[in-house]
């Protein structure tokens, strides 16, 4: 799924953090692991020390505090340059404040990308109550869009915009986007349908609730639709999957690619001008207001949160529950999630429909940044976020330099764990040389959904070498996991249809 999914041990194992209570101390009970070896006989270490633990949790709080703090942050700038849009008389409506909102929108994704490994363990993304899955998330970050129930599309079969892709029969928004397949489809979306003085909140929550998931309606991706709208060649006709490379446009703000081609006049001489634009101001407050619920769970100031439960270590086993759930959020977003859902359903079926942020040709940001938010939680680090979109971080107010997996194997000096931590290590660097050449692809003139065009995709490509050093890291994830005594599988089988060994077989 791409929107959200819990693993049935995770969600039951972390219904404990409720009751979770003291801590401190060193480790105690339970299996050791061999370190050495003397005349008087074996000397052991237990792999689980208590005390280097609650370093590493709350080394990983800090980051989750500092990241999603960076993302409402970025959000309310966005959210406010909308209002001022807003506030503007239609006709004063500038092409430059347009492309202000869609280089805040960009910024706006660098922090909230490095976030998504705090997902699937019952974390405040995740789960309201900590013990179920009723999380904002599916409202923050769902995705494909349910485009044709915002606004006009243009939909053609045999297109990248077939109407089993974007026609959406099952909603809660009350329209009937019928995914005509005629040109541009002017059946009923919201925009045409509900007055400036309808489109509430309360609307634009019925997102994400059919069994096909295609009425996302909510979310950064929404407000990336409004802005760009959708990405077509340059004649403004759809693209074909063979021609998608003709749509590719430089746009100036670091990012080469301009994606979709939403012209101003949508939003200034269009008899739905203002419709659009309060559109945009209602998503921005609710993804703002969903963003700070999760950033608030993890605030160290506030009585029953999140942070305490996770971060207090009663005992070894809740030790180990703990490092469970942060090792199943890296394992699981690398293999299933990211090498998945995020990149092999588009890769290997080249569908420019299936890429993560397919309006604004931003997806090699969310691979980059997904996959540098796992590095963050095994290192301790987080180097803040990029706002000039260069691809180097340069707010750094929060960064964080903490108590890693790196520390914790070095301070235990362990054989086993050490050479499981090495080949983590190891992946994660291949990594990284992989998500950097698909940014430096994209930045060079092909994003993502020209990469993924059947011309293109080959083992050289580097979203297919990607794919496959996402899936060996998270091998990798699951060995330190074992050699940290980890029972618990933290690399969930079930996150995605997708065979990651292969990235040409179709998901």
């Amino acid at each position: 799924m791409k929107t959200k999914f819990l693993t049935a041990s995770i969600a039951a194992a972390s219904i404990s953090l409720l009751a979770a209570c003291g801590g401190g101390g060193g480790g105690g009970g339970g299996s050791s692991t061999d370190n050495s070896t003397g005349g008087s006989g074996t000397v052991t270490t237990d792999v689980i020390n208590i005390e280097n633990v609650q370093k590493v949790l709350e080394t990983n709080a800090d980051i989750a505090l500092a990241a999603y703090s960076d993302s409402v942050d970025t959000a309310l700038e966005l959210k406010d340059a909308i209002d001022a849009f807003a506030a503007t008389a239609a006709g004063d409506r500038t092409q430059a404040d347009l492309d202000n909102l869609k280089r805040l929108w960009l910024i706006s994704r660098e922090p909230y990308g490095q976030t998504e490994v705090y997902r699937f363990r019952l974390s405040p993304i995740d789960s309201t109550d900590y013990a179920s899955e009723d999380g904002p998330e599916g409202d923050i970050n769902a995705w494909p869009l349910g485009e044709a129930l915002i606004d006009y599309v243009q939909n053609v079969s045999s297109s990248d915009f077939e109407a089993d892709q974007v026609g959406v029969i099952a909603n809660g928004v009350g329209v009937n986007a019928d995914g005509a397949v005629d040109g541009t489809d002017t059946s009923a979306n919201i925009i045409s349908v509900y007055t400036a003085d309808e489109i509430t909140v309360d609307l634009i929550a019925n997102t994400a609730t059919a069994d096909d998931e295609h009425d996302v309606v909510a979310g950064y991706h929404a407000i990336e639709f409004m802005l760009w709208g959708q990405d077509l060649n340059d004649n403004a006709l759809v693209t074909y999957g063979d021609d998608r490379d003709q749509a590719v446009k430089a746009n100036g703000a670091g990012n080469v690619a301009a994606g979709g081609q939403r012209p101003l006049t949508d939003f200034t001489s269009d008899a739905f001008a203002d419709r659009r634009v309060k559109f945009m101001q209602v998503v921005a407050e609710k993804l703002v207001a969903d963003l700070e619920s999760v950033r608030d769970g993890w605030l160290d100031d506030v009585s029953d949160n999140y942070r305490d439960q996770f971060t207090a270590v009663a005992d070894r086993d809740e030790a180990i529950q703990k490092l469970t759930e942060i090792l199943t959020g890296m394992g699981t977003l690398s293999e299933g999630e990211l090498a998945g859902e995020r990149m092999q359903i588009a890769f290997s079926s080249n569908s420019q429909e299936d890429e993560h942020s397919c309006f604004s040709d931003n997806t090699h940001r969310d691979i980059w940044l997904n996959a540098e938010g796992v590095a963050n939680s095994y290192y301790g680090d987080y180097a803040g976020y990029d706002s000039d979109l260069d691809g180097t971080d340069d707010v750094t107010s929060r960064a964080v330099s903490g108590y890693g997996f790196d520390d914790y194997v070095a301070e235990m000096g362990i054989d086993d764990l050490t050479a499981a931590a090495d080949a983590l290590e190891t992946a994660l660097s291949a990594t990284e040389t992989d998500y950097m050449a698909i940014d430096s692809q994209a930045r060079a003139g092909m994003p993502v959904d020209v990469l993924i065009m059947d011309a293109n995709r080959n083992q050289d490509n580097p979203m297919y070498s990607t794919i496959l050093s996402l899936n060996a890291q998270s091998a990798e994830i699951a060995n330190i996991a074992t050699a940290l005594e980890i029972s618990a599988t933290v690399v969930d089988d079930d996150a995605s249809g997708c065979d990651t060994t292969d990235p040409d077989a179709e998901c």
